[in-house]
């Protein structure tokens, strides 16, 4: 599978929604139904299906059930669901571009979809979006980066159970043009 052909797998809004939800677990394609009610049952087997041939995931076990066999899907390698830095550099600026839409088209409907709910709450929910400016040297800023990542790290691993509730975090940086200073 070409790189551009990864990339279209993974930025697509129902499969990136697939993926998240298969982070840190090992579930059924009737789970992840569950877990996404708004996804038509055989354009998610379609997408499963499209994921599992890009082995993004993959099928962990087959549990026979009532004649068929019900497939357990996760994710064995998490650097397969995205797209690393040197698969970034092979891309045009036109190319980045349109990656960045897409990530931005499914935070919009990511967005829409918690508006779109009978009863919101925003305050109490923790929804919020903010810009801000930091001035770091490039020593200040990977020590930023690793803190984040450690903080990141702490709270991805865990697993969804009674009380917690998924939320989206997204993150953007966007470096100004070089200076000096």
């Amino acid at each position: 599978m070409t790189l551009e052909n990864t990339i279209d797998v993974i930025l697509h809004p129902v499969r990136m929604r697939i993926i998240q939800a298969l982070i840190n677990q090992q579930i059924t394609a009737y789970q992840l139904k569950e877990i996404l009610p708004d996804i038509p049952q055989a354009s998610l087997y379609r997408h499963i299906k499209k994921l599992v041939e890009a082995e993004v995931i993959h099928i962990v076990n087959e549990i026979p059930n009532r004649g068929t066999v019900e497939k357990v899907y996760s994710i064995h390698d998490p650097n397969k669901a995205v797209i690393g830095p040197e698969e970034l550099n092979k891309l045009s600026k036109d190319e980045h571009l349109g990656l960045f839409i897409k990530f931005m088209a499914n935070l919009m409907g990511e967005y829409e979809r918690y508006l779109n709910q009978e009863k919101i709450d925003l305050a109490g929910d923790g929804v919020s979006f903010r810009q801000t400016t930091l001035y770091l040297n490039d020593e200040e800023f990977a020590e930023f980066i690793k803190e984040m990542a450690a903080v990141y790290t702490k709270v991805t691993l865990n697993k969804p159970q009674k009380g917690r509730r998924r939320r989206t975090l997204a993150t953007i940086i966007i470096p100004n043009q070089a200076k000096d200073q």
